[in-house]
């Protein structure tokens, strides 16, 4: 997983500051919470509400005092933080992911799958 930081580059005179990924983390547990939003509309919900994410997060053994994640596309649509306390996780879309046709919960090739995108996902859950 990236974790959002910015930092800040002046690319020209008139481009704006550009913020980018500073490092990467790898976590199974969150690359569990990627498979469970993939799977699940209801947790993918709770996931990208900010009133839940806090919880959601230390559930999985992770505490932060301002957790946000937001959706790849609100990433690509240029998606900055609000303040400086955030740490901010981007979901990536499950259409980069082959999900299995049975309604079972998948197993761990989806898990896999969601380790990978967490590295190739700029700040990827």
């Amino acid at each position: 997983m990236t974790i959002f930081r910015p930092k800040k580059i002046k690319l020209t005179a008139t481009d704006p500051d550009v913020p980018v990924a500073d490092f990467s983390y790898q976590n199974d547990s969150l690359a569990q919470m990627i498979v469970d939003a993939w799977v699940d509309d209801n947790f993918r919900t709770l996931l990208l509400s900010n009133g839940q994410t806090k919880a959601l997060l230390s559930a999985r053994g992770i505490y932060l005092s301002q957790p946000v994640v937001i959706s790849e596309d609100d990433y690509n649509n240029g998606y900055y933080k609000q303040d400086d306390t955030e740490v901010v996780f981007v979901l990536p879309n499950k259409e980069h992911a082959q999900l299995p046709a049975a309604t079972g919960l998948p197993g761990p090739t989806l898990l896999e799958t969601a380790r990978l995108l967490m590295a190739c996902i700029p700040n990827g859950i």
